[in-house]
């Protein structure tokens, strides 16, 4: 046992798999510059077979094979960062070795996924955590905490607006991007950015009653999965939309909620309140810079640690399982 110089509580000692453009940009990031985040976590072996891989990443030793973790002494969880038709198996191979879990979204694309997920790390006595970082962005919490103190009422009314040009490349360049590749991403802008969205949404409305979903393929033809999705999920006195896109000519993200004494809608980087006829916006737009990103990972790599120190397996597995449940209905909604 490992415990922080700055008597912060116990230090684990972790490895990332995968070194590619969210594993630079968002996790290594925020496991190294934020002051808290590295008193808690130290990761210090990243796991990658690619040919053009380094020997080193930023002083971080790089190894060909996760088999090789064994050598480095005790290890006390991984950090998932491939692409998503890896992520079972890896989620698996780790609880198997011992280790808790750190993932990258989606975890499980179905309920059996889930709930073969649940009884591995219930076996293990280990935790399985998503990375769901829209959580800690802090425009959504914002959001979030007028929704919890009913400032707007009632509300009845969601919709979520995403469009982008393509999908994200990665760290590597190809004609088509690995989420783009069905045998790569496992699905297209649905279980990719959606699944942002519909943890976002289940954080405020719980389960849907129903979902009715289409998607499709308008501009990427090179693709094997949709760029596009629209969604509806059916409350008993509420409903929400959601409509994703890689294939706009521009980027633009809004979201909107409207209740009973006003509406909450997040167009950009501004954020506007209106309530019994009253408006007031506020300026994100620095929360939402790119370069913000791994400040909403470092939130939480917070909670993870902290979720390691209870040892609450159940709260996180559930995240797992909820998303795991919306997405599934999605999808078999198109079918």
């Amino acid at each position: 046992m490992h415990n922080s110089p700055e008597g912060g509580g116990r230090v684990y000692v972790g490895a990332l798999l995968g070194l590619g453009g969210i594993a630079r940009s968002g996790h290594l990031p925020a496991f190294r510059a934020d002051p808290q985040v590295a008193s808690r976590l130290r990761i210090v072996a990243i796991v990658d077979d690619a040919p053009t891989a380094p020997a080193s990443f930023e002083g971080i030793p790089l190894l060909r094979s996760a088999d090789k973790l064994k050598d480095l002494g005790p290890l006390d969880f991984v950090d998932i960062c491939t692409p998503t038709s890896s992520h079972l198996e890896l989620s698996l191979w780790g609880l198997s070795q011992g280790y808790h879990v750190l993932c990258e979204k989606p975890v499980a694309v179905n309920r059996a996924e889930a709930a073969t997920l649940e009884a591995a790390a219930l076996d293990a006595g280990r935790v399985v955590m998503p990375c769901h970082q829209y959580r800690f962005n802090p425009v959504w919490r914002r959001v979030k905490q007028w929704l919890d103190d009913g400032v707007i009422g009632r509300w009845y009314l969601a919709e979520f607006r995403v469009y982008r040009l393509a999908a994200d490349p990665g760290a590597a360049q190809s004609a088509v991007p690995w989420r783009g590749r069905r045998a790569d991403g496992r699905g297209g802008v649905l279980l990719d950015h959606g699944t942002h969205l519909v943890y976002e949404l289940l954080d405020v409305a719980g389960p849907p009653q129903a979902v009715r979903a289409w998607t499709g393929r308008l501009r990427h033809g090179a693709y094997d999965v949709e760029d596009t999705a629209q969604l509806l999920f059916s409350y008993p006195d509420r409903m929400a939309t959601m409509f994703l896109t890689w294939a706009a000519r521009r980027r633009e993200t809004e979201i909107r909620f409207i209740g009973e004494r006003g509406s909450i809608t997040w167009s950009g980087g501004m954020l506007t309140l209106e309530r019994d006829g009253h408006s007031e916006s506020f300026d994100h737009t620095v929360d939402l810079d790119k370069a913000s990103y791994a400040k909403w990972f470092a939130g939480l790599f917070h909670d993870f640690a902290a979720t390691l120190d209870s040892g609450d397996r159940a709260r996180p597995m559930a995240d797992i399982a909820q998303v795991a449940a919306v997405l599934e209905a999605s999808y078999a909604a198109v079918a």
